[in-house]
């Protein structure tokens, strides 16, 4: 049985009326610079002041001119972040119909398996890749019989949820907000992993479209194929893989609570013409009930309160109205 998803027979009618190459919008996110993000090296935070304090600072000026960086010496050794790698592999070699019954034949809840794009009416809609997206609740709670119960799994999504919950109270501190915002807000049953395959595609094509996350932050490892790129000033660039490093970036919410101190930048995956992608992320989510309000010292609000409910909610209906995410200018006072 065949394991990768049926993409050309499925938006057979997309490629019919589209013609990719030719595409302005698209030349322009394949053709771009490659650039190497700004890197923090975690140890500094377990020494005394200035350098925990200059790491500290490090990370905020990163959150605010980039929206994204990288950290090294993570806490996450390589020996487990390679057999996580070779577990993800093997899990989406699996059957395409077994995986579109994820809860009979892989143990793991109805819906966790998605692919393509629903709702594409063209080419520049459809996301060329398949993913899992696995609660950290539902992590903690796979049994033996799960194709997903490796230690591995479990060790990343365990040190990374830690590490998600460290530099958020850093970025809250620096930007003079109550750092236990997150421990009393963010909720293992809200967070989740999200395990990606990229399969090769012969035409350029977005693997994961142009997006912002709806979460505060977001936690990435990816392989050594790329394909990660974003905005910076004004224009995309490539993200420059780095197999010592977790790449971070943050989300709407984020920069909503910010007051638009931290920034939720536009990033996507492209597609390569001969190799597979693989690249796992968390999401560092708050509960439904969460009220994100934007207040920042004498600085006006830049957005309405809102719930993160609400915020998912408006989100899902663009979506489906308009085939694309508006996100937080939704939000603004």
């Amino acid at each position: 049985m065949d394991s990768d998803p049926p993409f050309h027979e499925t938006y057979k009618t997309l490629f019919a009326v589209t013609k990719p190459l030719n595409n302005d919008w698209l030349a322009a996110v394949m053709a771009v610079e490659e650039l190497e993000l700004p890197s923090i090296d975690l140890t500094w935070l377990s020494l005394e002041s200035p350098e925990k304090e200059r790491c500290k600072n490090d990370i905020a000026r990163a959150a605010n001119e980039w929206g994204f960086f990288q950290v090294v010496n993570h806490g996450i050794s390589r020996d487990v972040l390679e057999k996580m790698r070779d577990e993800q592999v093997k899990v989406f070699k699996q059957p395409f119909q077994h995986k579109c019954r994820e809860d009979k034949f892989m143990n793991v809840s109805a819906g966790s398996y998605r692919w393509g794009t629903p709702t594409a009416t063209c080419l520049r809609q459809l996301s060329w890749s398949e993913a899992f997206h696995i609660p950290m609740t539902d992590i903690s709670s796979l049994g033996d019989t799960s194709i997903f119960s490796s230690s591995s799994l479990h060790q990343f999504a365990t040190k990374v949820a830690s590490l998600a919950q460290k530099l958020a109270e850093i970025l809250a501190e620096k930007s003079g907000k109550k750092s236990t915002f997150f421990q009393e807000n963010s909720l293992p049953s809200t967070c989740y992993l999200r395990l990606n395959r990229y399969p090769p595609c012969p035409i350029p094509l977005f693997g994961l479209m142009p997006h912002t996350d709806s979460d505060f932050l977001t936690v990435l490892y990816q392989d050594q194929v790329g394909g990660l790129q974003l905005v910076k000033d004004g224009k995309w660039v490539a993200v420059k893989p780095n197999p010592e490093a977790l790449f971070i970036n943050i989300g709407d919410l984020f920069q909503a609570w910010s007051n638009d101190c931290y920034k939720s930048v536009q990033h996507c995956a492209v597609t390569n013409p001969t190799k597979e992608r693989f690249s796992v992320a968390y999401f560092f989510c708050p509960s439904y009930d969460t009220v994100i309000e934007s207040c920042s010292g004498d600085k006006p609000s830049v957005y309405r309160r809102f719930s993160f409910k609400e915020y998912r909610q408006q989100v899902q209906e663009d979506v489906q109205n308009y085939g694309y995410k508006i996100g937080l200018p939704r939000f603004l006072v």
